[in-house]
């Protein structure tokens, strides 16, 4: 793999300062060329570098930014407020606050390239904020891809043990978390999913930011679903949901499905991977489907 560009950005919403960050095959410049634009949005327990751009054991294979990068990509990604390097404040970043986290980063991206439009791929409650996002800024959503989804939380075991928990997340605006914390996503599910290494990997990441992170979205996935309507969101929508997935049920992601209007939409079930899609042994057949959603050519219409 050739080297790819970094750059780091921050976003505004209020005084609440939101970290981005921004991989792309060469340095952006007045002559550089126009690239198709990629949001990446994060879930509930880490950030968005190391959600998408992971080096574990000295390889960059965890880097969902590298690989769309070296596909042409201009690639994005934002700490939600509350989460890593963006401002830590008294809120519990729930999911309407992290709608308004992606305004303030497509203004920076727009500042930036000039472009108005993403395509905007979310991962558990980050597919919540990138769904909710797309109802209410349709102009900015070229494409959506859902991963890991959960619309009403019907049948979800994950969910229903989660919800044991339901007082403290009323109570608090913060839950702490640990390495064994991070240990346990990649292991609830079961075995032979993911490398259960990579949660040492993500808490040496994640544990220097704070040993704590907003319970908004728990909260929200715990009592006030449904927090997205599908009949609003007309873009193309790629839904896609891990075989073995104890959050996002099969039933209650298809419910969602055949509510979607536009019928440029997908639904797809990858064997063998369970929540956490792009850190699974699976990755390179989640990278396959991803890959092909976003560079489907455009509906011809004659």
């Amino acid at each position: 793999m050739s080297d790819i560009w970094s750059g780091e950005y921050w976003a505004r919403k209020g005084d609440v300062k939101l970290f981005m960050y921004r991989k792309r095959k060469d340095a952006p410049s007045a002559n550089s060329e126009r690239l198709p634009i990629f949001f990446l949005v994060h879930g509930s327990s880490f950030g968005g570098q190391t959600s998408f751009d992971l080096t574990v054991n000295g390889a960059n294979d965890y880097s969902t930014m590298d690989y769309f990068a070296e596909l042409g990509f201009d690639v994005w990604t934002l700490d939600h407020e509350g989460y890593s390097r963006s401002s830590r404040t008294e809120g519990n970043s729930d999911i309407a606050s992290g709608v308004e986290d992606l305004q303030a980063g497509m203004g920076v991206i727009e500042y930036e390239t000039g472009q108005t439009k993403a395509a905007f791929y979310g991962q558990s409650s980050g597919a919540l904020r990138a769904a909710a996002f797309a109802e209410v800024a349709p102009s900015r959503v070229e494409r959506l891809i859902l991963d890991a989804f959960v619309w009403t939380g019907e049948g979800s075991p994950t969910l229903a043990k989660r919800r044991e928990g339901l007082d403290d997340f009323r109570a608090n605006n913060t839950r702490p978390v640990s390495a064994e914390f991070y240990r346990s996503i990649f292991t609830r599910d079961g075995p032979g999913m993911a490398d259960p290494a990579i949660g040492d990997v993500i808490a040496a990441a994640e544990l220097q930011h704070g040993d704590s992170v907003p319970t908004g979205t728990y909260l929200d996935m715990c009592a006030n679903l449904p927090v997205c309507d599908p009949e609003k969101i007309d873009c193309p929508v790629l839904l896609m949901r891990g075989e073995n997935d104890g959050i996002a049920t099969e039933e209650d992601c298809l419910s969602f499905f055949t509510k979607l209007p536009n019928k440029d939409k997908q639904f797809v079930i990858l064997p063998g991977q369970a929540h956490v899609g792009v850190f699974g042994y699976n990755k390179d057949r989640f990278n396959h489907v991803l890959k092909s959603f976003v560079m489907m050519p455009k509906r011809v219409d004659t």
